[in-house]
């Protein structure tokens, strides 16, 4: 038997609390995925997955339900230390090739920057897979831009989370996750 999903969301979500476990818990609540038990597996954007909206995903759960999911998390306890966690999509535009899921996270890098660096590692990943040139002198927008141009890669977009740790010391914790259905 094999299990290959078909829909895919993302979501994102911060939590604090004196506990790591907690504010990790809590960052997952307000994903809206605590309620099930995450599996996590590595990048891959299933071939003819459907990218669905946030709300319409969180509404096929069930509790208890076994998820698969390519999650990025970072914790901090240090007072305004910025934390970032983020995922990468991209999407070829051949439906029955498969993608890419990247997942990064940083300690002091803005959410806008580090969901634009995801998403160029997505966007390598499936570039270097279909044989599309890689030039290490070019700037990734650009680079990004030309694996566009060639008309290999339909889409690329991230999901990012990011906080300043708790001034008071308290667990901060941050996820960004894409659930595979």
């Amino acid at each position: 038997m094999s299990y290959v999903p078909t829909k895919i969301f993302l979501t994102k979500g911060v939590g604090v609390h004196k506990d790591r476990l907690a504010s990790f818990e809590l960052a997952l609540r307000d994903a809206a995925i605590a309620h099930c038990n995450l599996v996590s597996v590595s990048s891959i954007f299933p071939p003819r997955g459907k990218l669905i909206p946030r709300k319409q995903g969180i509404q096929l759960l069930k509790p208890g339900q076994i998820l698969h999911v390519v999650m990025s998390r970072l914790d901090t306890d240090e007072p305004n230390r910025l934390i970032a966690s983020s995922v990468g999509v991209a999407i070829p535009k051949d439906k029955n090739v498969y993608g890419y899921l990247s997942e990064l996270h940083a300690y002091g890098v803005t959410d806008e920057k580090l969901g634009e660096h995801a998403e160029d590692v997505a966007a390598y990943m499936l570039a270097s897979t279909m044989g599309l040139d890689f030039d290490p002198d070019k700037s990734w927008n650009a680079q990004r831009q030309e694996w566009k141009i060639s008309g290999k890669i339909y889409k690329t977009m991230n999901v990012t989370q990011s906080a300043e740790g708790n001034k008071n010391g308290l667990w901060s914790s941050v996820v960004a996750v894409a659930v595979l259905l």
